[in-house]
């Protein structure tokens, strides 16, 4: 009964800290630890659907961006690419700020375990409840067909910030 009480309160702790781990994209492919902590490589908006995006890498794609080996990215760089809604600034309302949080997205670098898709594997979560994107497996071609236009450009549409 210890056992039972203990391994309830133990759930209830993690509940409550939000340490649950969030489930695997139907590929397998797990949402990268510590990703919030990434720095940013570049911004985009999307007119068609209201959204502004914040592409943020891990530490081998800040690392191509900021030499310029970008085409191809390296094995073993992961861009993400955190998804809100358009909203305007409450004291400058002709600016546009973060709104509601939509998606996580990933691309993740790696030739040999990914040549169909051009050396990349995909994964996303929707909402805040962080919620695998796509009913099995095949869902990445979704992802890669929308990739295909910027194949010249190693299937990634993001153009890194360039610092002076």
């Amino acid at each position: 009964m210890r056992l039972r009480i203990s391994a309830i309160v133990a759930g209830l702790t993690l509940l409550a800290n939000g340490v649950f781990a969030v489930e695997p994209a139907p590929n397998g492919i797990e949402i990268p630890q510590g990703y919030k902590d990434w720095r940013v490589i570049g911004v985009s908006h999307r007119t068609d659907n209201n959204t502004l995006r914040v592409i943020l890498g891990n530490d081998e794609a800040i690392a191509a961006a900021r030499a310029g080996q970008t085409n191809p990215w390296p094995d073993g760089a992961v861009l993400a690419k955190i998804v809100l809604k358009d909203a305007s600034h409450a004291a400058w309302p002709a600016a546009q700020v973060p709104g509601k949080f939509v998606h996580a997205e990933f691309m993740l670098k790696d030739a040999a375990r990914w040549p169909e898709t051009g050396g990349w594997g995909y994964a996303r979560w929707l909402g805040a409840e962080q919620k695998p994107y796509g009913k099995d497996a095949n869902f990445v071609q979704e992802c890669h067909g929308c990739h295909t236009p910027v194949m010249g450009n190693d299937f990634v549409f993001t153009h890194p910030i360039v610092f002076p």
